[in-house]
């Protein structure tokens, strides 16, 4: 979208305004999805709904590519926003459910690679489709973001059902088939099998919850539920709070204020964006699984509050004058470091944190919130990035996002555990007590070590 809005509001002579809601809207109606997704998947399973994702995100795109007006294109982007929401909840969940153990952060970071793959490609195809002509460019730029969805289809006929959703629906020999094809051997499965129908007998003792649905007891939860939550929805919506929508979306709006003119070049410069944004995204997987997630959350919440400083420093001085000629270039570096320290870690490990840390009983609709809460976040700052920078300038738009940024570092230390090498069981137990938590952290000196390994 940050490269067609350019061509959408000469086509359909949309307003700012309009922008803002077409942009932030998808974010939005998502937390819809999010929220039903939970619920969703519990009854008719992971696998399932994310093929229902993909049907109403291809719906939406079709409506989006079709729109002769501003009402029918809203009309595919709030569709477009259910399957966004649908898909952003079930994905990690449904693989922190498949995978093993000693390679769960791994294969639970996978979606954002493939959303910055996305996003790569998007920016790409902005960049080649830009010479056509106004009224199809924006369209095939947004059509043919129909074709990625197409191959979950083929996929699902080769994708299992989770595990664990067939051990709470009593299907356990199915489960053990599963568990036996991603384990290395049938010890290891049977293992395994043995926790996840324990925490399935744990979780659905009505006589243990008295009775209650589980939304009842997320809105009521008990104090370890309570610790889960906050942990889990917190680092969804730091994700967020830190403006990584802005700096993707708007990116073309920064780089412009940055003194960079013409939309080759700044659809040029986008594209660099995008490929920091994958390609650093590849350290975290690498490193997710061997150093844990809390050093990498340290190194990521570090980086990126020094990043968004630099950028806010850079505008600001463009605007006093004391910036000159290297004011583009300092923009871009530092929206690339920004970038770059978000896809080593919290970008990816949020995902994964919160898909990890709640119980059986609880996991499908406790992470649907934690995705709702992203998705709220998202929405309201696209929609009102641009307002609020001409409010306050994009300089100081970008010093807000720093404050956010070092107000994540503190929340990771305090409220994020370790949960590195232990089954999504085991996890639970951190929450059991705050003392417990504690004995998680990780102290900065294994940060340290960490910075001189990659370097």
């Amino acid at each position: 979208m940050s490269g067609a809005i350019i061509f959408i509001q000469e086509d359909l002579r949309i307003t700012e305004v309009q922008i803002e809601v077409l942009v932030g809207c998808l974010s939005i109606i998502s937390l819809f999805g999010s929220i039903a997704g939970g619920r969703t998947s519990d009854i008719i399973g992971r696998k399932w709904t994310m093929a229902l994702a993909a049907v109403v995100f291809q719906v939406g795109v079709a409506v989006m590519t079709f729109a002769g007006s501003f009402r029918a294109l809203m009309m595919g982007r709030l569709l477009a926003g259910v399957g966004v929401g649908f898909g952003g909840m079930i994905t990690p969940l449904y693989i922190a459910e498949i995978s093993p153990t000693i390679s769960r952060g791994t294969l639970s970071s996978f979606p954002e690679i493939f959303v910055n793959l996305g996003i790569l490609l998007g920016y790409v195809s902005n960049y080649i489709f830009a010479d056509l002509s106004v009224h199809i460019n924006w369209r095939v730029m947004l059509g043919i973001g129909i074709l990625p969805s197409v191959f979950i289809g083929f996929a699902l006929f080769v994708i299992p059902e989770s595990p664990r959703w067939l051990v709470m629906k009593n299907r356990v020999d199915e489960a053990r088939l599963v568990l036996l094809k991603t384990h290395e051997d049938e010890r290891e499965a049977e293992e395994r099998l043995a926790e996840i129908q324990l925490a399935a007998g744990t979780g659905n003792d009505a006589r243990k919850y008295g009775g209650k649905a589980v939304w009842q007891e997320l809105l009521c939860p008990s104090p370890p539920l309570r610790r889960m939550l906050i942990t889990g929805i917190g680092i969804q919506c730091f994700q967020q709070i830190t403006g990584i929508d802005a700096a993707v979306i708007y990116s073309p709006e920064i780089f412009k204020n940055a003194g960079m003119k013409g939309n080759s070049n700044l659809l040029a410069a986008t594209v660099a964006v995008g490929v920091t944004k994958t390609s650093f995204i590849l350290v975290a997987i690498f490193l997710i699984d061997k150093v844990g997630r809390k050093p990498l959350l340290y190194v990521s919440t570090i980086g990126t509050t020094v990043c968004l400083f630099g950028v806010g420093v850079s505008l600001y001085l463009l605007k006093e004058g004391g910036a000159g000629a290297a004011a583009p270039l300092l923009a871009i570096l530092f929206v690339c470091g920004y970038v770059a320290f978000f896809s080593v870690g919290i970008g990816p490990i949020c995902w994964v944190v919160s898909s990890e840390i709640f119980p059986l009983r609880y996991r499908a609709q406790a992470a649907a919130l934690g995705a709702a809460g992203n998705r709220v976040c998202s929405g309201l700052i696209s929609m009102s990035f641009l307002s609020v920078s001409r409010a306050i300038t994009v300089a100081g738009t970008f010093f807000v996002f720093a404050a956010m940024s070092a107000a994540s570092v503190a929340f990771v230390y305090a409220l994020v555990p370790e949960t590195r090498g232990k089954s999504l069981e085991q996890i639970e137990s951190l929450f059991q007590n705050p003392r417990d938590c504690e004995g998680s952290h990780v102290k900065m000196e294994d940060t340290e070590r960490l910075v001189e390994k990659v370097t």
